[in-house]
């Protein structure tokens, strides 16, 4: 019996264990995405109806343009990544150069122009679309560095624990302040006008858009790539390199949706995405004119936020003994509990939801934790099977469906709200029943099912710690013979 356990665990592939620095500075790369991110899904569609004027089904279609523009773009970059050779590695060096460009762009989509509203729909259309494609150009490399940097199935638990420690923590705290700027010039809290408000989404723009830039120079410094393409490629100039990606992109998408794992983890993570852009897009409108306490958002905001940094690592020491989908059901069985009671929530209990959201935040931290860990194993499938590395193309063609949903399901959204009598102009206590009964809908019912059918294909996906590692055994056995 000794024999064997000795001889099992020499089978193992040896871990590949990453120093704490590394870590820190790999997770500071999701810093500033995470922070634009939580602003964007909580106030970018309530900025623009209530702020800017524009009605909801206009901001519908904004953000549902730029959210496809988001994903078209997102395989291309991906591809661009894979086939890079820099001095500074084929992921970091576009998080070097565009870091700045991010944060400026990120500035001018919160500027209120004196145009009508036809010229305010182009131009916030223009620079949404702008600020989409800074943050592909950041974040498609960044989130394609989790299999460059380790190949052991923990250690890149451990590692996106890392990432999403500080892209809550970041959102948390972007989040909160932001929240508190906006109302900074308001008489009253908690019916604030669309013109006391206005000033304080630029001065909340001004910081936030220095603050999400600069961490992306701490992440570029502080990892190291394992991987590199071919040198050769390095002579290509950018046309040729763009032809390249555009004759190839279609059969790598093809290579991506034929691995049947891969699909399982894009509908896992479809569905734990789309719930939670929904519930963030309108939950600004149920505290502020549902619940009548748009004064409470930082409080709420702190109690989901809070909730899921913490249980991010709970549940990552949890997984590493009952594994990552009995995480999940754990974590999005809270969520949907949360969701029902948000629905029936009577509109004077303002405590109660402070409660149901910091229980939230339990579920949520399963939704950043369990997909990004699953999809790595599938680039060591891909690896397996093809002899290729292609993070890129997974993560990128994973982006692109997850996006162009979410961006459908944000615009259907938001064009419901139109539909049953919501006007953006209307003071809380002012707007119809019907918009509130939509109102309560879209953060109850509708992100329930959505989260229940995430379970079903968790409990699908045919990925398990044995069968991951038994593909490392290979892959190691591989490159030993090489």
């Amino acid at each position: 019996m000794a024999d064997t356990a000795v001889r099992a665990a020499a089978a193992e592939p040896a871990p590949n264990r990453l120093p704490v620095s590394t870590k820190l500075a790999f997770g500071a790369g999701d810093l500033g995405p995470g922070m634009a991110a939580i602003i964007i899904g909580f106030f970018q569609a309530l900025f623009l109806t209530t702020v800017a004027g524009i009605s909801p089904g206009a901001a519908g279609l904004i953000v549902l343009i730029g959210r496809v523009w988001d994903a078209i773009t997102d395989p291309f970059m991906g591809a661009i990544s894979d086939r890079t050779v820099s001095r500074w590695g084929r992921r970091r060096v576009f998080m070097l150069f565009g870091a700045i460009p991010f944060g400026l762009i990120y500035f001018s989509m919160w500027v209120v122009p004196p145009f009508g509203e036809t010229g305010l729909f182009f131009y916030y259309l223009v620079f949404i679309l702008l600020f989409n494609t800074s943050f592909t150009i950041v974040n498609v490399p960044y989130s394609s560095m989790t299999a460059e940097l380790t190949s052991d199935y923990d250690e890149r638990t451990a590692l996106n624990s890392f990432r999403f420690a500080f892209s809550i923590g970041g959102s948390l705290v972007a989040g909160i302040i932001h929240g508190m700027l906006i109302t900074r010039f308001c008489a009253d809290a908690t019916a604030c006008t669309p013109a006391e408000s206005q000033p304080g989404y630029l001065l909340s723009a001004a910081i936030f858009g220095v603050v999400i830039a600069l961490p992306f120079f701490w992440c570029v410094a502080g990892t190291r790539e394992r991987y590199q393409p071919d040198a050769s490629r390095a002579k290509q100039g950018l046309g040729a390199l763009l032809g390249e990606v555009s004759r190839e992109i279609l059969g790598q998408m093809r290579v991506a949706l034929s691995n049947r794992p891969f699909l399982f983890v894009v509908g896992i993570y479809l569905c734990s995405w789309m719930a939670l852009q929904v519930t963030q897009n309108v939950i600004g409108f149920y505290l502020t004119f549902y619940l009548q306490r748009a004064d409470m958002f930082p409080i709420v905001l702190l109690a989901v936020q809070g909730s899921a940094l913490i249980f991010l690592f709970v549940w990552g020491a949890i997984s590493r003994r009952i594994g990552k989908k009995a995480v999940y059901y754990y974590g999005m069985s809270f969520w949907v509990l949360v969701q029902a009671g948000l629905f029936f929530l009577p509109s004077d209990q303002i405590m109660l939801a402070v409660v149901l959201a910091f229980l939230a935040g339990v579920g949520i931290a399963t939704a950043y934790l369990v997909p990004w860990s699953m999809l790595p194993d599938v680039t060591d499938l891909d690896e397996l099977e093809t002899g290729q590395r292609r993070e890129g193309i997974f993560y990128g063609v994973m982006t692109l469906i997850q996006k162009t949903c979410v961006g459908l399901g944000i615009g259907f959204t938001l064009q419901v709200l139109q539909w049953y009598g919501f006007d953006g102009q209307l003071l809380p206590g002012q707007q119809p029943e019907s918009a509130l009964l939509a109102l309560r809908w879209m953060v109850g019912p509708v992100p329930t099912v959505i989260l229940i059918v995430g379970m079903l294909l968790v409990f699908l996906y045919p990925i398990t710690r044995e069968k991951h590692a038994e593909i490392l055994r290979q892959l190691e056995a591989r490159r030993g013979e090489g």
